[in-house]
């Protein structure tokens, strides 16, 4: 009984981690398009601020005085703050192949577009070699951890090799 409970813990976890290259793809292409409708954002402010003869961090603590003027600063500041994590997080993302993806799960944190993404995504067979590859780590993954999660409840003549 053990041993079909490991494999079809092995296979779940072979089916999941073969869809990540593909969602990560995903996430990729649409935090592209994050960045580039911040940078807009970003950059009309900023001629903005130069036409009126000022830098960012001074066009920034101008907006305050009234209640509108400081929501719309908080908001400009998260707006920029939301861009520099993005970008940097767009530039590792792109250097690495979707199968390095799977080591930067801490890049894929924009609340906002991983939600989006995961709201379209829909899980597909996978048949490129980074979607095979990664269902073959993720059913390794899900044997040895079914291996080391059973471990305590065999019998100590089977943990010991003599059955």
């Amino acid at each position: 009984m053990t041993g079909f409970l490991r494999l079809a813990m092995a296979l779940a976890c072979a089916v999941a981690l073969s869809q990540f290259p593909a969602f990560s793809d995903q996430y990729v292409q649409r935090l592209g398009g994050q960045v580039d409708a911040l940078g807009r954002i970003a950059r009309d402010f900023d001629a903005s601020a130069e036409r009126a003869g000022v830098t960012r961090a001074e066009a920034l603590a101008d907006l305050s005085g009234s209640a509108f003027r400081e929501l719309h600063q908080a908001d400009m500041t998260r707006a920029f703050d939301r861009l520099d994590h993005a970008e940097a997080d767009l530039a590792m993302l792109r250097l690495a192949g979707p199968l390095e993806r799977m080591l930067l799960p801490h890049r894929l944190r924009d609340p906002e577009t991983l939600s989006a993404t995961w709201g379209d995504f829909s899980p597909a067979i996978p048949v490129t070699f980074a979607g095979l590859a990664a269902g073959g780590i993720g059913f390794l993954l899900g044997w040895l951890l079914f291996g080391l999660l059973a471990l305590p409840f065999r019998r100590r003549d089977d943990r010991l090799g003599w059955r």
